[in-house]
């Protein structure tokens, strides 16, 4: 007996990038967006964010993990890792209503591939155990590139702004994420990976490895005063990898698995296939299986042209900012963070963080410093880079003091707050 299922060909994909989608991806730009289901976390808990960053960064920081620890620093308890509010904020725009609004958000780039290429954060507060953020999404920006070095044709660059606020409508964080869109099997087309092979590690390799975990400094209670800074000072690396199926896994422990396209187990797999079968594709078995599934499927890498699975664009985002928290301290604050990934990172790599302090200012109250980040891998490329503004404290200026977010965010925030409490009164009536 064969071992590959006999079934029905699925309906053919058109899977190009189109004018029409594109004219209307334009049109949503600035228009809040409904999203599927809840987020992984409504509120945010000691439980949610010790799982993020044990599953999510691989951080052990006890500010993350230890309410007692974090009770003796300058913030007074336990506070989420920067980047945490990926995983929570409830979305109270209803989905679209009329039948202009139906088209106008009908799926876009059927078929095509999607890929985390970036994010920019600005952070204004902590995220503490009782917290509820509620958010909102709107396209910020779209851009088209006729012939890519990614895929050899036409991609898409698109980015999106979400917006978190807490229960008073102020602003706790927002992000700029950014993906490019490319037809899938592009890479395979391009041929840009048809000479990269899984890593194999000799033992010298992996004991390289572990003297970067053994020497990761965290400076933890003992503040990193502005003044004792200097430019070119460098940050101890921080290494990650070799990434495998465990890490794929505590990633989803961390960051949830229904937040992409509401995707799930079970039912809720099947669910999600009912509302957008385009999203999945079957087996060699004939399993339909989410696209997802490149994260963790050496087939469907391989039959896109890959050597193996892949991370998540967001997981390196998040490996960056570790590397820099351990270097700031508890006593700084992340005032503004930008990642650009660069290219895949398969199962089998290694990336070590490294960076250094490019610059060193003081902007109004703030006394700050700027560092770029490096993600290298074994093969001594560059997979992923970061741009951060850090608020530290001074022994001529004091202690931190939070960002203000500008007035259009704020007036976004307090709008959300005062638009849903008017739709529920509607309701009740």
């Amino acid at each position: 007996m064969s071992d590959t299922a006999e079934h029905a060909a699925p309906k053919a994909i058109d899977a190009r990038i189109k004018d029409e989608d594109i004219d209307r991806q334009r049109r949503q730009m600035g228009v809040p967006q409904s999203t599927h289901g809840l987020p992984y976390n409504r509120i945010v808990s000691e439980d949610g964010i010790r799982h993020f960053a044990f599953g999510f960064i691989g951080d052990d920081n006890p500010l993350w993990h230890e309410p007692d620890y974090a009770r003796t620093t300058r913030w007074r308890g336990q506070i989420a890792p920067p980047l945490f509010a990926t995983t929570t904020g409830l979305n109270e725009t209803p989905p679209p209503a009329t039948p202009e609004m139906k088209a106008l958000f009908k799926g876009l780039y059927k078929g095509v591939g999607r890929y985390n290429v970036g994010t920019r954060w600005l952070l204004f507060k902590p995220m503490r155990p009782g917290d509820q953020l509620y958010h909102d999404l709107s396209v910020d920006d779209v851009q088209v590139k006729e012939t890519s070095s990614f895929s050899g044709a036409r991609t898409v660059l698109e980015t999106y702004r979400h917006l978190y606020v807490n229960m008073d409508g102020e602003p706790v964080a927002v992000r700029y994420e950014s993906f490019v869109n490319a037809e899938r099997g592009g890479s395979k087309k391009v041929g840009r990976h048809a000479d990269t092979k899984r890593h194999v590690y000799t033992k010298e390799e992996i004991d390289a490895i572990d003297r970067l975990y053994a020497a990761e400094e965290r400076r933890g209670a003992e503040p990193r005063w502005w003044d004792d800074v200097s430019v070119g000072d460098q940050i101890v690396p921080v290494a990650k990898g070799p990434l495998g199926m465990v890490e794929v896994i505590g990633a989803h422990m961390g960051w949830g698995l229904g937040a992409t396209y509401g995707g799930g187990p079970l039912r809720y797999g099947w669910k999600i296939r009912q509302k957008i079968p385009a999203f999945y594709s079957e087996d060699r078995y004939g399993v339909p299986g989410s696209m997802m599934r490149v994260h963790w499927d050496p087939e469907r890498a391989q039959d896109l042209g890959l050597p193996a699975p892949y991370d998540y664009g967001q997981m390196r985002s998040n490996w960056l900012t570790h590397a820099l928290t351990n270097w700031m301290g508890d006593e700084a604050w992340i005032m503004s963070m930008q990642t650009d990934v660069r290219m895949f990172n398969f199962h089998g790599d290694t990336t070590v963080i490294t960076g250094s302090v490019v610059d060193k200012r003081i902007e109004g109250i703030h006394h700050v410093v700027e560092l770029d980040l490096e993600g290298t891998n074994q093969r001594e490329e560059i997979s992923c880079t970061g741009r951060a503004v850090v608020i530290l404290p001074s022994k001529a200026g004091g202690p931190v003091i939070l960002p203000t977010p500008d007035l259009a965010l704020a007036e976004r925030g307090a709008n959300m707050m005062a638009d849903a409490a008017a739709r529920i009164r509607e309701r009740s009536k």
